[in-house]
């Protein structure tokens, strides 16, 4: 029923806010060519009182950061009955919790990397591993606040102890893994195709990679054998099922060929609202598996529900 009234949720206040009025624009635009109604709502803390005075039929998410993809704002569309896409409460305050969704996915056979969480101040001055490592907000997305530790590095950096820093008290530090970057979109209950990002200029696929046109080039379907190829959307819908994500999400991995071609393939992250920006990945994977963008909306928007 394309004359569904679609509020599509931008803009919010996390440190993920110019992301996500790019993908709130790419979608809204494209879901009125579809021939839905669409509102744009650039969210504010009123957005209760702004959506129950709008009524949608479907709140389409393209929120990113905390509040966007913690749980929160699905709890508010929870609470104001209005049906909404990507993944429920649950699902997505889990997947946020980067340490927390590891243990889940790990729970199921998904190889993971070892990790531990530490207050920043704690590894501030004694490494809490052997180098390499990498340093994560654990609740923070588009790669803000990671900081890799290289081999050799004498000590932990500065930045993680001073007062710039801004990704809260608690992190995630995690082994290194060399290798390849690989991601794979799941549409419901279908892994489709998966993606190599190879950062150009960037030592990995940092903020700049994702958001900045020629920030990466993206191989799209991955150079790698048809058993990794496997290997990766099983465990990218096996991760998908086990955190209890929604409509589409993103896994991503690393792939470590460097001494035999079955090499070691790691998963890092589910991300449950992936960019929709012109540059993003989940519209090239689905483009690449015959969906369309506007087919791609479309799905998303008849797949919202609540209690989700």
């Amino acid at each position: 029923m394309k004359s569904k009234h679609v509020a599509v949720l931008l803009g919010g206040f996390s440190s993920e806010r110019p992301v996500s009025l790019s993908s709130g624009k790419a979608c809204a635009d494209e879901l009125e060519k579809e021939g839905y109604r669409v509102t744009r709502v650039d969210v504010g803390r009123d957005v209760g009182s702004v959506l129950a005075e709008l009524r949608p039929d479907v709140a389409f998410n393209a929120l990113h950061g905390p509040f966007g993809e913690d749980g929160t704002i699905q709890g508010v569309l929870e609470y104001l009955g209005v049906p909404y896409t990507h993944s429920g409460v649950l699902a997505s305050a889990l997947a946020m919790n980067k340490e927390q969704a590891k243990r889940v996915a790990r729970s199921v056979g998904v190889p993971v990397a070892e990790s531990k969480v530490a207050s920043r101040f704690a590894i501030q001055n004694k490494h809490p591993m052997k180098p390499p490592y990498v340093v994560k907000p654990v609740n923070e997305g588009s790669s803000f606040g990671v900081v890799i530790v290289h081999e050799g590095q004498s000590h932990p950096p500065q930045v993680i102890g001073s007062s710039e820093w801004k990704y809260g008290d608690t992190v995630m530090v995690e082994r290194y893994i060399h290798g390849r970057e690989l991601t794979c979109a799941v549409m419901g209950d279908v892994a489709l195709g998966v993606c190599e990002i190879i950062p150009t200029g960037h030592s990995f696929y940092d903020y700049d990679s994702k958001y900045v046109a020629g920030g990466s080039k993206h191989e799209c379907p991955a150079k790698v054998s048809p058993n990794i190829y496997q290997k990766i959307q099983t465990l990218a819908l096996k991760a998908h099922q086990a955190i209890g994500c929604r409509g589409v999400s993103r896994s991503d991995f690393r792939y470590d060929d460097r001494h035999s071609e079955n090499g070691e393939v790691v998963w890092l992250e589910v991300n449950t609202q992936p960019g929709m920006t012109p540059t993003s990945l989940v519209p090239e994977i689905a483009a690449q598996a015959g969906h369309s963008f506007g087919d791609l909306l479309s799905w998303m928007v008849e797949d919202a529900s609540c209690l989700r």
